[in-house]
């Protein structure tokens, strides 16, 4: 039996134009629970999607008051410092297509267009803007948050949450400590909410307890840590990929930082987006996907604490 088909480009486009719309509000629906920037630094989108550069101000006060003389005409002055700082935006992209065969496929059985390419796409710009923030790009000179240059780092006081010498109090004792040394390292106008460290750590914390009691020293910490008695709110504490190897001599790393865009700001200017759908060869459709990024501004970086050897 002879079947008589004829390939219709033009209906095949019209199709696959049509295609493009339920699919990509479902990527853009997706949300990827082990993708970790967002839940740890503030994103900025603010700036021109096309900006090359994005220039910010950092800022420190000086100036405190003292007692004068009621005719004293030296009196002390208060005010602050602006530093510039400028952080390029580089163009990225990634996208995806459908083969001759499945547009056709999906046209004969009137059944809508796979969208697995168009959820990989997507996840592609989320895991390479997760590894931008976290872990910085050589190529283009960002820093990361997990290693940042406008940080120093500092041995933690005890260390070696894992060594045979290791016990809940002087566990506690590291965290609170980097939280207090945020706080009188700004005159107490800020404190640290946010405390990351590697999962590993997490689990000694979640599964060590706490002298004879039941609790865990994880459960003591969230309730009794100097960020909850200074402000009563609850103190944020997140295991986070990649701190294992962190600190100097690879050594693990505990992070202490208040989660504010004062402090810290990602700039995507452009968001990941899909262009319009073209056919790119006899056989193929391609739907591109472009994103502009402009990595981690660390503003004020005495409220970031880095702690080695956890």
């Amino acid at each position: 039996m002879n079947v008589n088909f004829q390939f219709d480009a033009q209906a095949a486009m019209g199709f696959v134009v049509s295609q493009t719309t339920h699919v990509e509000a479902a990527v853009n629906e997706t949300v990827y629970p082990d993708i970790q920037y967002p839940a740890l630094i503030p994103v900025d989108t603010s700036a021109h999607p096309f900006a090359q550069t994005v220039t910010y101000y950092s800022s420190d006060k000086f100036g405190a008051a003292k007692w004068i003389n009621g005719n004293a005409d030296d009196i002390p002055l208060a005010g602050t410092e602006l530093t510039q700082h400028k952080t390029s935006v580089y163009a990225a992209g990634i996208g995806y297509g459908w083969g001759w065969e499945e547009i056709n496929v999906a046209m004969m059985l009137g059944r809508n267009l796979q969208n697995d390419d168009a959820m990989a796409a997507r996840r592609a710009y989320e895991e390479m803007v997760d590894r931008v923030a976290l872990a910085g790009d050589a190529e283009k000179g960002f820093d990361g948050l997990l290693d940042n240059a406008a940080i120093t780092p500092a041995a933690a006081v005890n260390g070696d949450w894992d060594g045979t010498g290791a016990d809940p109090d002087s566990m506690l004792a590291d965290v609170n400590e980097a939280i207090l040394s945020q706080a009188t390292g700004t005159l107490y106008t800020s404190v640290a909410d946010t405390v990351l460290m590697s999962n590993g750590k997490i689990n000694t914390l979640a599964t060590r307890r706490l002298g004879d009691t039941t609790m865990t020293v994880l459960e003591f910490l969230r309730r009794n840590n100097t960020y909850t008695a200074m402000t009563g709110q609850p103190l944020t504490i997140r295991g986070v990929r990649g701190l294992e190897t962190a600190g100097a001599g690879n050594t693990e790393r505990l992070i202490a930082y208040r989660r504010d865009p004062q402090v810290l700001r990602l700039h995507i200017p452009m968001p990941h987006r899909f262009l319009p759908v073209y056919q790119d060869g006899p056989l193929r459709w391609v739907v591109p996907g472009v994103f502009r990024l402009g990595g981690l501004d660390i503003r004020r970086p005495a409220e970031v604490k880095y702690r080695d050897g956890i």
